[in-house]
């Protein structure tokens, strides 16, 4: 079988079928369709082999890519051991995957890929009298720690992914986490196993040889020497097969000699792990050091303090040091207790102990929450070089005694120098184990070469201090071929020889562990395009080049995260809400990227621009920007998702919806225009008619048509400026503080009171807000009272538009257009290029505010008045905090329920606005998540179900749950129209609920 990738250095297709590897029975060439007919008739599980299933299990966390010729999601036991005796008659590998996580390749396959996320993935009891639970491969991590807490109880290894990783792959990996050092690894945490082997045998692993396959006991006692002898002893020895986990003194344990195996020896169906007692109480002492080799030697001496974490990170890798201690690097050292005073006292013991240039013991939860979150983000943050470069996995784990950590890291950074690499390590240090991602080339010929020859000498290195190649992620194609280096040809022939007697048709995942496919073949890079492509928006953080964007995309599936949606560090998150709904793989940010690449390659999804496969796994994307935010590695999907909308719809009929809803302010100045609001609300209002123009505008229909106001916000607004004109009182000319507020499309024709309140309100805090410019018969400056509102029927476009509706469906070519025109309007705001600061603008919808952030420097990169807009762009809070700090607020004293909108979450922030809730007494958070309505998407036929799903997730249970007086908060048009036709509920814009709280009437309202 040829894999049919290209190799990097000569781009010709490699082979590895000329290898050692026996072949399954029937082997040759597959034929797909008469394989997925088979696995059809032999299955209740999904079968997919059509181009998005198999583009969306070609990569897994790590460099590599395999296509695969389809999955299969099986339903249960019985499925799995269906699809084993298919693809054995077949002659083809099968590759079991859970959360996809792994960063060495062995979760990809060149056969078919077992899914086991999609129905084995129950927890199927819980004992705590034995402490122990029953799980399918396919349940994640948090499941069943949730489960566990309500009785003091937890799974002992924690791996960052916990939120998404499966219990079957962490066992494949032997996974361990940052409590290895207390409660060990995956390994350590199992007691029994069922497992089926290639050719259909159900066996129950445990201790004492059972479900030992013929033949393993015998191989064992004819070789225990060599198994006494040839194994380092060291806490994260992962490499390999953990043979001598089968000695008599061991416990011949079957299950933990499975631990670690990488789905080549059986699948595994249920588990049956150990759980251990969690502490009631913890305290974090973090411990500065000047740097990470110091912190490396002082790790193996805090030992015998008995802590639970003993975790290093350096400076670079730390975004911001407030408030950590002083130093270059620092220990994590977590402990715990029966009460919050015994934790500390162990805290402040580890302390004592420690000889450091500094150190603090944080007790309070968020402190601690915010000290994870950085380290769980790691691996994502680290795939960055602090000056933007890429920076990827293939070293990531390499573990040594810990006594041995702080010489080793001194020669591992020399062996970086000496090839002119770079990488931030960091890790588990109490382990002795170290993570990095260092910035390889591995989109050229001389680079893979490089990262060859760095490859063998690091592996010298670690085998030199007495350490395992892997230390918590495993082999895979990465590291499996540099094995014997590790444990010399005859403990490698051993292992080939256990695998042989598990899988002796070679079915299960081939060129894992032993006969492996060379670390530097199947690499992802080399099918992407070698030159950029042609695109609208600027990528500026990734050098203008959208593959560059696509390969941010790294595998570690936070996007994947369900439950509450907050992470280990009590952090709300909005990513990924469509595949929080669906729970399909396809709608995940993750899922999204790999299709996008896929297109890119054009080996599986081949009509470039034009496919239907992306097009369809975008279409229920909400553009929340969630990503952009809550993804470590800053993936914006939400701008990618418009930029192959731009390019899919070029010279073609776009969807109903486009023409409609994507052109929204142009048909709501239309109806302003014409006066014609009140007409179009009664028409809305006709069954028949509403019926027929929902279905020709592409609108669900049971969406109901929002009502346009009978005056816009500007129509009030002209009308206040020229009454107070005739008073004297001119718009910029009262001394004080000038702010341009923006009347966004919603606010203009759909929430105008709104606009009213925030008037009031930014001039009740003593600021003097002017509307921006709109067409103008000569020079004017904004304030000096000469801009003047014209009659909008005397030219077309004399509004200033951010142009987010065009963006969201990507038309791309009338956003910049609307921009443009935005920033010649604006001229009298901006001032020339270099020219002074350019006033605050207020913009009161945060979707139109993120636009104007984030979305018109990256359209308009050519053009320089773009960034001094973006950079003048504050939100309504924002505005409050920064020009008016000393105004007290009315005092609510009131509970607060709703929803930050995500965009604020992913582009503005909230942290004014959460002062501002404060100092009115306007007590509580809102919610993360997306509401599901996201401007046009909710509208649209077709995703009905899945805008309510999103809301139903954690905006409308937040309302719910709310207590009877409080205020529901929500700041985003689509926000608040998803609570009004939903749930029957008003949300209201914070501006709304301050002005009311002013006590006097509006003017003219």
């Amino acid at each position: 079988m040829t894999d049919g990738l290209p190799d990097p250095a000569t781009n010709q297709p490699h082979s590895t079928s000329d290898r050692t590897r026996p072949r399954p029975p029937g082997s040759g060439r597959p034929d797909p369709a008469a394989l997925a007919a088979a696995l059809r008739r032999a299955v209740r599980g999904e079968v997919g082999f059509d181009a998005t299933s198999r583009a969306l299990t070609t990569m897994d966390a790590s460099n590599y890519r395999r296509v695969p010729l389809g999955s299969v999601a099986p339903r249960d036991a019985d499925d799995v051991a269906a699809v084993l005796a298919v693809c054995r008659e077949h002659g083809v590998p099968v590759v079991p995957r859970g959360g996809g996580t792994s960063i060495a390749g062995q979760a990809t396959g060149t056969g078919v890929v077992l899914d086991l996320t999609r129905h084995m993935n129950r927890l199927l009891s819980l004992d705590p009298e034995t402490r122990t639970a029953v799980v399918q491969p396919g349940l994640v991590l948090d499941r069943l720690q949730e489960a566990a807490a309500p009785h003091g109880l937890r799974f002992g290894p924690d791996p960052s992914t916990h939120s998404r990783c499966t219990l079957g792959g962490m066992i494949g990996n032997n996974s361990c986490g940052s409590h290895s050092v207390a409660w060990g690894t995956t390994a350590d945490n199992v007691a029994t196993l069922s497992v089926l082997t290639a050719r259909g045998e159900q066996l129950r692993c445990g201790q004492d040889w059972s479900g030992a396959p013929d033949g393993l006991r015998a191989l064992v006692d004819g070789e225990l020497a060599a198994l006494r002898t040839g194994f380092p002893e060291l806490p994260r020895r992962i490499s390999g097969y953990a043979l001598d986990a089968l000695l008599p003194e061991r416990g011949a344990d079957v299950a933990r000699s499975f631990c670690g195996s990488e789905g080549t020896l059986g699948v595994l169906t249920e588990a049956v792990v150990r759980l251990v007692e969690a502490p009631r109480a913890r305290a974090l002492a973090v411990l500065g050091y000047p740097d990470e080799s110091a912190a490396a030697e002082a790790a193996a001496g805090l030992l015998p303090y008995g802590p639970l974490t003993v975790e290093g990170m350096a400076a670079d890798l730390v975004p911001s040091p407030a408030g950590l201690p002083r130093g270059g690097a620092w220990l994590f050292v977590e402990t715990g207790g029966a009460t919050a005073a015994e934790a500390r006292a162990r805290a402040d013991a580890v302390v004592r102990a420690a000889d450091v240039l500094d150190a603090a013991v944080v007790t309070d939860r968020a402190g601690q929450r915010a000290l994870w979150r950085v380290r769980e983000d790691a691996s994502g943050t680290a795939t960055r070089m602090p000056d933007g470069s890429e920076a990827w996995p293939g070293w990531e784990d390499c573990a040594v005694p810990p006594a041995r950590l702080g010489p080793y890291l001194r020669e591992f950074r020399s062996l970086l120098t000496a090839h002119g690499l770079r990488g931030t390590p960091y890790g588990h240090f109490g382990d002795g184990c170290i993570h990095v991602r260092i910035d390889f080339d591995l989109l050229t010929a001389p680079g893979v070469a490089r990262f060859r020859r760095f490859s063998e000498e690091l592996a010298d290195l670690v085998v030199a201090h007495g350490g395992s190649l892997s230390g918590e992620h495993g082999d895979g194609q990465a590291r499996a071929e540099l094995l014997p280096r590790m444990y010399g040809p005859c403990t490698v022939a051993l292992f080939e020889r256990a695998k042989a007697l598990w899988d002796p048709d070679d079915l299960l995942n081939p060129g894992m562990l032993v006969r492996p496919a060379p670390l530097d073949s199947n690499l992802r890079f080399a099918v992407l395009p070698s030159r950029p492509v042609d695109v609208v928006f600027g990528y500026p953080a990734d050098g203008g080049d959208f593959s560059a964007a696509v390969r941010r995309c790294v595998g570690v599936a936070k996007c994947r995260t369900t439950g509450d949606g907050s992470d280990r560090s009590g952090e709300t998150s909005v990513m990924c809400p469509s595949f929080r709904a669906t729970g399909a793989e396809e709608h995940s940010t993750r899922g999204r990227a790999r299709l996008l690449h896929e297109m890119l390659a054009g080996e599986i999804v081949t009509d470039g621009w034009r496919s239907t496969e992306v097009r369809d796994a975008l279409d229920l994307c909400l553009s929340c920007k969630g990503c952009r935010t809550d993804c470590p590695v800053a993936v914006d999907m939400a701008t990618y998702k418009a930029e192959f909308l731009h390019h899919h719809y070029a010279g073609r009929r776009r969807p109903a919806a486009h023409y409609t809803m994507g052109r929204l302010p142009f048909w709501l100045r239309w109806t302003a225009r014409t006066r014609t609001a009140a007409l179009f609300n009664a028409l809305a209002r006709v069954g028949p008619l509403a019926r027929a123009a929902k279905r020709l505008g592409g609108i669900a229909p049971g969406r109901d048509v929002p009502r346009l106001a009978r005056e816009t916000f500007t129509g009030w607004w002209g009308r206040r400026i020229a009454a107070r004109g005739a008073a004297g009182v001119r718009p910029g000319g009262s001394g004080r503080p000038v702010v341009v507020l923006w009347p966004d499309t919603f606010t203009e024709h759909l929430s105008p009171s709104v606009g009213r309140a925030a008037v009031r309100v930014l001039e009740a805090a003593g600021l003097d807000p002017v509307p921006p410019p709109v067409l103008r018969t000569g020079p004017a400056r904004v304030g000096d009272g000469r801009s003047r509102f014209l009659n909008p029927l005397a030219g077309r476009g004399g509004r200033v538009c951010c142009g987010l509706t065009y963006v969201s469906t990507g038309q791309l070519d009338r956003a910049r257009a609307v921009l443009r025109r935005t920033l010649d309007l604006l001229g009298p705001v901006l001032g020339p290029p270099g020219g002074g600061p350019v006033p605050p603008v207020v913009v009161l919808e945060p979707s139109c505010a993120a636009a104007l952030r984030a979305d018109l420097p990256e359209l308009l990169h050519d053009d320089p008045r773009a960034a001094r807009l973006a950079g003048a762009v504050v939100t309504f809070a924002e505005a409050l905090e920064r020009y008016a700090p000393d105004w007290t607020p009315p005092r609510l004293d009131r509970p607060v329920a709703g929803q930050t909108h995500c965009h604020q979450h992913a582009v503005l922030g909230d942290g004014a606005d959460r002062g501002l809730r404060a100092a009115a007494g306007l007590t509580g958070d809102l919610s993360g998540g997306c509401c599901g309505l996201a401007g046009n998407f909710g509208f649209e036929r077709g995703h009905e179900e899945v805008s309510a799903a999103c809301a139903e997730e954690r905006l409308l249970p937040s309302v719910r749950e709310a207590p009877h007086d409080a205020v529901v908060l929500a700041d985003g048009f689509s926000c608040r129209t998803q609570l009004s036709q939903l749930a029957g509920v008003r949300g209201r814009h914070l501006a709304e609920v301050l002005a009311e709280g002013l006590g006097q009437a509006p003017e003219e309202e």
